[in-house]
């Protein structure tokens, strides 16, 4: 449940149009709540880099900042910059535990490419 005393004015709820969580993604997520202590809300940003030219980039953080967008997903509270959300609309957020080819995968229907490893893409 968002916890409404942690959400600064100018922070905006959002929807899973924006960035979809995934029932494995979120136990997960939970579950690195719990072990890091460092928050939670998952901030993902998109930042410059990557061998794609855009990658993306994920942590927790305590609470929102003014002009964040909110979105609650299958239990997870994600927090996208208005900048990161241009590029995040529409995507979701798997994750998965195989040995090969594991960890979190994002899904992003806006990426033209992507690299090998799924964490860079271009527009």
């Amino acid at each position: 449940m968002i916890n409404m005393s942690k959400i600064p004015a100018g922070v905006r709820l959002g929807n899973e149009k924006l960035v979809l969580v995934t029932e494995p993604a979120s136990a997960k997520l939970r579950s690195l709540v719990e072990r890091e202590q460092k928050g939670d809300f998952l901030r993902v940003k998109i930042s410059g880099g990557g061998c794609n030219g855009l990658s993306y980039k994920m942590k927790f953080v305590e609470a929102p900042k003014r002009g964040d967008i909110l979105v609650r997903s299958a239990g997870a509270q994600v927090l996208v910059d208005t900048k990161s959300a241009l590029y995040l609309r529409g995507t979701q957020l798997d994750y998965s535990d195989k040995m090969v080819g594991g960890g979190f995968k994002f899904s992003n229907p806006n990426a033209k490419s992507s690299c090998s490893c799924g964490e860079s893409f271009s527009i």
